[in-house]
């Protein structure tokens, strides 16, 4: 075993929340008094950092936790629009009965993470660390590591997104990037040092130092 800890970003990383962001960005657009979002825009803005996209947006500091919570609000509305990514369930589950310890760090609700894991995989997470600010997941990384008791050697970050790499280099952690999230994979095989991870396979064989077959739950 390679790592005794993972710690998982939820959107666009466990779960496929990608298009109903897209579907609903344009009417927190016309709350918020920031720019709606044109399909053909969708490719390029997947390359752009957070800090790059809230420069895009004029989007002050200040309005990004309304924001985030009126998302949050609206996801929990349609949970039942947002599914798991295929093969996500499966690996929850073998890297748990390996005896790897699981976390999961994100900006979401944890109320909303558990209904789109469901009571069996919900229950193999060890520490929530939910409702975290933009560029702040790294203090609830240090925080999973100190309750699971684990090292950052020990420890690996999944995620999909730019600000998920600067956390997990933050908190002395490895990095590894999933290819089908938010941030398109040419942008993430851009930075050194970290992991790309094409298939849930992947992140198995990172972890355990083995392949494990996968179903498609």
């Amino acid at each position: 075993m390679n790592y005794k800890l993972v710690i998982f970003d939820f959107d666009g990383t466990l779960a496929d929340s990608f298009p109903y962001f897209l579907r609903t960005v344009n009417v927190l657009a016309e709350t918020y008094n920031f720019p709606t979002i044109n399909p053909d825009d969708v490719d390029q803005l997947r390359g752009l950092d957070a800090r790059q996209m809230m420069k895009r947006a004029n989007l002050p500091v200040w309005k990004i936790p309304l924001i985030a919570r009126s998302f949050i609000r609206l996801m929990a509305r349609d949970i039942d629009q947002i599914q798991l990514f295929d093969g996500i369930r499966s690996l929850l589950q073998q890297l748990a009965d390996a005896g790897v310890r699981l976390a999961v760090v994100s900006s979401n609700s944890e109320d909303n993470i558990r209904k789109v894991l469901g009571p069996q995989s919900a229950v193999l997470i060890t520490y929530y660390g939910c409702g975290t600010s933009l560029f702040g997941k790294q203090h609830k990384f240090r925080k999973a590591m100190s309750l699971s008791g684990v090292t950052p050697n020990e420890t690996l970050c999944v995620g999909d997104e730019i600000r998920d790499i600067e956390a997990a280099k933050e908190a002395a952690t490895a990095f590894g990037a999933v290819a089908w999230g938010y941030t398109r994979a040419d942008v993430l095989t851009s930075f050194p040092a970290i992991s790309v991870f094409h298939t849930p396979n992947d992140i198995a064989r990172a972890v355990l130092g083995h392949t494990i077959g996968f179903g498609q739950q």
